[in-house]
Order: C-alpha cells, then structure tokens, then sequence
C-alpha cells in the first residue's frame, strides 16, 4: 500500500463547503493511488460551539480548577465530532470510511494528562481498515494510556498525531493541510512581501516553529525526521504545491526556487513575555545563588526562556502572565529582582547563520535605523534572538525582513 497520512486542521473543517474541499483531497489522493489516512482536529476555532478553546472555555465558568483527567475526556470530544463529520461527508461522495478515536488507533501515552507523551503506536487496527479498501479518519490530538485513559497531546496535538501514524504506517508522505499556502519567510499578517519557501530543512522549521511560527508543531517535525518522511504543508483552500520539509538543503531540492546562498531562512516572533534581570551581590555564592533561582522557577513549574548568565546578573524571560508569580517568588527566596513587562522575542533562523560574520552586524544595523532598543540577544549555530519592547515588535520583524532581503 502506498500510504499518505493528511491532516487537517480545525479552519479547513468549520463548515460544509470547506468540509467539501477536504473531501476533495481526500479524492485525489486516492485517484493518484494512495491509501489515505485522515487526521482531524476540532472543528473552527475560539468561539465556534466545538472548538478546543470553546470547551476549555465552557467548563473552566463553571470551575477553574477542572482536574486534568476529566478535562481530557471533555476536549477529545471535539475531535470525535469533527471525525464523525467527515467520516459522513466522505460516505456521502461515495467513499467508505470509518472512524478511530486516538485510542483505536493504536496510540499508547504515558498519563500526563493535557500534555501527554506518546510511548509507542500499535497500528494494526489502521492497516486493517485500509486493506478493506476504508479511508481511515483518526482523530488528532488525543490517545489513550495502558489502562485505558483516555490523554490528550497538547497544543499542535494533531500534527504530533499525524506524524507519529505517518512513521508507524512508513507512510510515503504526510501532508498538513491549513488556510495558508505554506511555510512563510514571515507572518504575512505583519510582512507584506512575506514570502512562500518551496522548500526546508526539518532543522529550520523546527527552529521557527520553536521561536514562535504556528504553522506547524515543532514536535511533529522531530517525529517525522525519524524516519525522514516528506512532510509538505499545504493549503486546503487551493492547489498551490505548498512547501516541502526534508533533509535536503534547498538549493539541492529538484524544482525550488530558493535561493542556495540565502544565509536567512526566516523569521518568527514571539509577543507577551516578561524580561526578569536578578543582580548576584558580591558576598553571595554564585553558584548557588543561580541554582537557587532556577530550581525555584522549576519548583513552581515557570518555563524560564532567553537566559543569560553573567558574572553578576541573571536575565531570563518569562511569559507576561507568569511574571507576577515569579518575582514573588524570587523575592521570596532573597533576592530583588527588576522585570520589564510587554517584550517580545524575534527569531532569525538560517542554517547559514553557522561561521558566517555580520550577520549580528546587519541584524543591529537594521534595528538601529529603525530606532529600535535591542534589551537582551543570544545567539546558536542556527539563530539569533533578540529581545525588543514588544511596541516595537511588527517594525523589528519588517525591518529585517527587508535587511535581509527575505520577500526577494
């Protein structure tokens, strides 16, 4: 069987119409001779009656301190509604297929439950359903634990889903489809000339979507590199080829466009995060003193990002609405801290960046013309941060954009 594993987001299946055009990719696909498995997410998003944050919404006004379990078995709801759907809509054109919660299709996870981790897939259900010629309809984001709970994956859950079924199934591809045509230079929401990359590296968009780019789960692109399977992110809404995610450096990908030189492959953002900067007086022990702030962050399970250890002072952020708790807890322990609310972290992501100088250089320039403060920046073989007031945040990211040449 020549498998392909598509997944589908929650804005491709909010209505009838846009339920029609999945249908219709669904049909090709099998017109080109593939087996195809579908992953859904929850139907629409915030405010649509079956979204995920429609019913983390419904029952936290009730409670705010739902336990975690029951939460779980509230949000796989969502899935299981969207699939029953689509499992109807493919049935009306005439195709058949069947549904699989997480659980039936053979995803084990540890009991973590609204984070949890999957420990292994078991899917010989799936590929009994597709030697009976069904197109198997799985629903994302969820599976279920050796006893029988049933977990959920976090957020991004159904591309982790539809990763991990595409390497049990060895599929040939995995296509996430959503309502934009690919992976982008920038936020186009932000970047007008933001440009479509035919082509990445799993390295690079693991990067981007880690600084901030939603277009796809950083997770599920570790999964897939496992077993090195294409991963294409699509657009439901058009024909376009979307872009191709693969171990292959751009300029050697057959057909791409993209520029073999580019040092920049783009740039991502993350808004709302809280600078924390903590002075080690002389008299402390350092060693412990740094210890003792992160082991406190860790202790009140406060993810700490963007740290830099000077001789004399600590800076890390946090996000906005954690900050509070954090310098409380800080000075709890002794110390007197400084925060500066309202920041935002800019990415810029390149396996180029590697030993190649001024980038730092040009990256300052930019900002610097355009007037803007850079508070805090670090750097990795394949990223530079910086970290801006976050009113300055859609000028930094337009302005590198344009230095680097990226819309080109």
């Amino acid at each position: 069987m020549r498998i392909l594993v598509q997944k589908f987001g929650g804005t491709s299946l909010a209505n009838p119409e846009r339920r029609a055009q999945v249908a219709a990719k669904v049909s090709e696909a099998i017109n080109q001779g593939y087996s195809p498995v579908v992953v859904v997410s929850a139907i629409g998003r915030s405010g649509d009656p079956y979204a995920t944050d429609t019913l983390i919404k419904m029952v936290s006004s009730i409670y705010s301190e739902v336990p975690k379990r029951e939460m779980d078995l509230l949000l796989s709801c969502g899935e299981i509604i969207s699939g029953s759907i689509m499992v109807s809509t493919l049935q009306g054109l005439g195709l058949e297929a069947v549904l699989l919660t997480g659980g039936q299709a053979g995803i084990i996870t540890n009991s973590s439950f609204g984070d949890a981790r999957i420990v292994r897939i078991e899917p010989e259900n799936i590929l009994e359903q597709l030697k009976e010629g069904k197109v198997v309809v799985i629903t994302g984001f969820q599976g279920m634990t050796e006893n029988g709970q049933i977990t959920t994956l976090g957020r991004g859950g159904s591309d982790t889903t539809a990763c991990s079924i595409g390497v049990a199934l060895n599929a040939e591809a995995i296509d996430i489809y959503t309502d934009v045509e690919g992976i982008m230079t920038a936020d186009p929401r932000i970047v007008q000339d933001a440009k479509i990359l035919d082509v990445i590296t799993y390295n690079d968009i693991c990067h981007l979507a880690h600084q901030g780019a939603k277009v796809i789960h950083p997770r599920a692109v570790e999964i897939a590199m496992q077993k090195n399977i294409p991963l294409r992110v699509k657009c439901t809404f058009s024909d376009a080829p979307g872009t191709l995610v693969t171990n292959v450096q751009p300029d050697l990908a057959e057909g791409s466009d993209m520029i073999g030189d580019r040092i920049i492959t783009g740039i991502a953002h993350t808004p709302n995060v809280t600078q924390i900067k903590i002075h080690i007086q002389e008299e402390e022990n350092k060693p412990k003193a740094i210890t003792k702030i992160f082991k406190g962050m860790a202790l009140a399970d406060i993810s700490v990002d963007f740290i830099s250890v000077q001789p004399e002072t600590v800076l890390y952020t946090v996000r906005d609405e954690l900050a509070k708790k954090a310098v409380n807890i800080l000075k709890n322990l002794g110390f007197n801290p400084e925060s500066a609310p309202g920041c935002a972290k800019i990415a810029l992501v390149g396996g180029g960046i590697a030993d190649v100088p001024g980038v730092m250089a040009n990256m300052a320039e930019a900002l610097a013309e355009s007037g803007i403060e850079i508070l805090q920046s670090a750097d990795s073989h394949t990223t530079i941060w910086v970290l801006v007031r976050k009113e300055h945040m859609v000028p930094a990211v337009q302005s590198l954009h344009k230095k680097f040449e990226l819309g080109i």
